[in-house]
């Protein structure tokens, strides 16, 4: 079968080639459930996986099979599986548990190993093909009003998981009930994060460095939220015609708004930080000032980066309620779908050239 793969440390090494088609029997003791691959989102991660930042072969093999947004349907499942039949619609989880105590408790997006494990990306062979077996523990099932947006769900894990922490954290608070939030960034993360906030009856402020109107902030407006742009007002501008934010979702990459962000957060606010930022970037910052606020007003700041099997779940919730609350604006995120893995050229020009883009992703099938 096909699959798109890299030869990890090579820069612009991606490639087509065959692989062996898996087997429910691949899975120990019956447990192995055969998914045939419907499609792939790709983002961030693979670009810089092709750009040879990271990205590790898993062991015995001089390649990478890529991508880690998946979405897919049941084909066969092993004799003793009981938690899928085929004709499911599916995503799969990306990490797999390590040998930490939160790997071993469910948690093994909190691992403590420094060798971890995930598919597409590190050690694990990815999506980006045209089958793949798992165990039922790391796919999660899609109801089949959720079929043509399915692949948003691994993105939607990762803002689920940092909206649920921060309501954790806040449990000491007894009553913390958030009125105001601002979204930093209006690309695929940042946007499912306004929706999941406005779900739960957030006033929503998105900031992005691009002049409305265009795409995105149009949808932002479609659901109720604020749209600005960073070239016009500032965060710091902003906060003061808006009032004090008590949670503030960063997810764009530019570390000097995420210390801006620390600054105007509220009081008894959280900060929940998405972006992984490379480089080395260095800055003056107002430290003295940042570390009073923190310490006088209760606030606290937090990161999300993969999730495990629970945010997942919540992810299928939000959406299903997204899809009946604002019916096709799920589907307008999906802006640049790319036809088959032979394409796959066009996917990684796709997501390196495209900056309109908010999820370009591989048709590697037809949806049935």
């Amino acid at each position: 079968m096909k699959a798109i793969a890299i030869f990890p440390g090579k820069i612009g090494s991606a490639h087509l080639r065959e692989i062996p088609k898996p087997k429910v029997e691949d899975a120990a003791n019956g447990r192995g459930v055969l998914v045939k691959v419907l499609r792939v989102g790709v983002d961030g991660t693979d670009k810089e996986i092709d750009a040879a930042e990271y990205g590790t072969a898993p062991k015995g093999s001089d390649f990478l099979v890529t991508g880690h947004e998946s979405f897919g349907i049941v084909e066969s499942v092993g004799k003793n599986v009981s938690e899928f039949v085929p004709g499911d619609f599916v995503v799969a989880t990306v990490r797999r548990p390590g040998n930490s105590i939160y790997d071993r408790i469910g948690t093994y997006d909190m691992t403590l190993d420094e060798i971890y494990y995930e598919r597409g990306i590190n050690l694990l062979h990815g999506y980006l093909t045209e089958y793949y077996v798992d165990e039922p523990e790391y796919i999660v099932k899609v109801p089949q009003g959720l079929k043509e947006v399915g692949v948003l769900l691994e993105p939607t894990s990762v803002i689920e998981k940092g909206i649920a922490q921060a309501y954790e954290i806040q449990r000491r608070l007894k009553v913390w009930q958030p009125k105001r939030a601002a979204v930093l960034g209006a690309g695929t993360i940042g946007l499912l994060a306004t929706i999941a906030l406005r779900l739960r009856g957030i006033e929503v402020c998105a900031f992005a460095r691009t002049k409305p109107p265009y795409l995105n902030s149009n949808l932002v407006k479609k659901i109720g939220g604020c749209y600005h742009s960073l070239q016009e007002i500032s965060l710091t501008e902003s906060s003061k015609n808006h009032g004090p934010f008590d949670l503030i979702f960063e997810a764009t990459g530019f570390a000097p708004l995420a210390f801006e962000a620390m600054n105007v957060l509220g009081k008894n606010g959280v900060l929940v930080l998405s972006s992984v930022t490379g480089g080395g970037r260095n800055i003056q910052i107002p430290a003295d000032q940042i570390n009073l606020g923190f310490v006088l007003g209760n606030k606290v700041m937090v990161g999300t980066v993969n999730a495990n099997r629970e945010y997942f779940e919540m992810g299928v919730k939000d959406l299903s309620q997204a899809e009946l609350t604002w019916p096709g604006w799920l589907n307008k995120l999906l802006t640049h779908p790319i036809q088959g893995l032979e394409n796959y050229k066009q996917l990684i020009e796709t997501l390196k050239g495209k900056k309109e883009a908010i999820k370009v992703f591989c048709e590697v099938a037809p949806l049935p």
